[in-house]
């Protein structure tokens, strides 16, 4: 059974997730929050991907790993099925798992079958590098940030939201020029579309096409 989940948007594929993929026996989510920290202005797009786990049935508790130490998100890990990486700044939110030396556990989280399920910047960490998606995050809001490697818990490096008119110009300004190399394994993601991935074998989930 797969246990590692990417996509661009939580609330358009969470339903389709949940009934094709989801053990019955996952009840208790961490939603992770961290990446949302510097955004400014309404978070009504946080509220929907809350909702959209929770209108499921599914328990799920907002937490951060900013300001913890590593034993706490540790413990923290061990009372919960499953961990939801909500989007927002991806260049912040590495940097808090960097802080709270938090990346190991999230590897062996995984590892040992708890399901993670990322959200945009949340889908972005989960590869090997976070630098590509340069153009989509303000990396200045996170000064403290320690390189740039993601959580590798794929080999590929996700481009949330291809299509959507919001991020148009960063894609095709700059973004794709900076990338048309053979530096990274890239995946494209709609906001309709989710990656499945087991082991060493993933595929896309088009919830649009798949109806």
């Amino acid at each position: 059974m797969a246990n590692l989940f990417l996509k661009s948007s939580l609330k358009t594929v969470a339903r389709d997730l949940a009934k094709h993929h989801l053990n019955k026996e996952v009840e208790r989510f961490l939603f992770v929050l961290t990446a949302s920290e510097t955004e400014e202005g309404s978070e009504w797009w946080l509220q929907l991907e809350r909702d959209s786990m929770t209108e499921l049935g599914y328990e799920l508790e907002d937490y951060t790993v900013t300001g913890k130490q590593k034993e706490e998100v540790a413990r923290k890990l061990d009372e919960v099925d499953g961990v939801v990486m909500a989007g927002g700044n991806t260049f912040f939110l590495l940097q808090e798992i960097q802080l709270s030396a938090s990346a190991e556990l999230l590897r062996q989280f995984v590892k040992n079958g708890g399901v993670y399920i990322g959200s945009s910047a949340g889908s972005i960490v989960a590869g090997p590098d976070i630098y590509p998606v340069k153009c989509l995050d303000v990396v200045e809001k996170a000064p403290r940030i320690a390189g740039y490697e993601g959580l590798a818990l794929v080999d590929f490096v996700a481009f949330c939201h291809w299509g959507s008119d919001y991020f148009r110009d960063a894609y095709l300004r700059e973004r794709m020029y900076d990338n048309y190399n053979l530096d990274h394994k890239i995946i494209l993601l709609t906001d309709n579309q989710y990656m499945v991935v087991e082991k060493q074998y993933y595929r896309v989930v088009d919830v649009e096409k798949d109806r």
